[in-house]
């Protein structure tokens, strides 16, 4: 198994930046495709990024095209989301999560390994 633990969230203003960090143990980082996932207040859990085990594709949710980038550090075992021109409703609780599967997928049900989140606030 991996576990997973996540970092970096905060309160930030709208326009603002911030980098969140996701630290695997138990297992190599390299063998899974990586997501982060996104939880607002009253809402269900959604897609926002996901990179392939080799660091070679990226997907994104539309919400967050062109202002969040996801990247790897598999020799340091971590995934990152820098997350750039926050917007209010970018506020959440940021999972990370980790799939062994051949294909990257966007839905939340496709990956076994969850983080307990980080809380990202972005104020107006």
């Amino acid at each position: 198994q991996v576990q997973l633990a996540e970092s970096g969230g905060g309160l930030v203003q709208a326009g603002g930046s911030l980098r969140l960090s996701c630290v695997a143990s138990g297992r190599p980082l390299g063998s899974y495709n990586m997501a982060w996932f996104r939880q607002a207040p009253g809402k269900e859990r959604e897609f926002a990024a996901a990179i392939h085990w080799s660091g070679g594709s990226t997907y994104y949710a539309d919400s967050v095209k062109g202002r969040f980038t996801i990247s790897r550090d598999n020799a340091k075992n971590t995934v990152y989301l820098q997350m750039n021109s926050l917007k209010p409703e970018d506020t959440a609780v940021y999972y990370c999560a980790a799939d062994s599967s051949l294909y990257v997928y966007r839905t939340r049900s496709e990956y076994d390994y969850w983080g307990k989140g980080t809380l990202v606030t972005v104020s107006s």
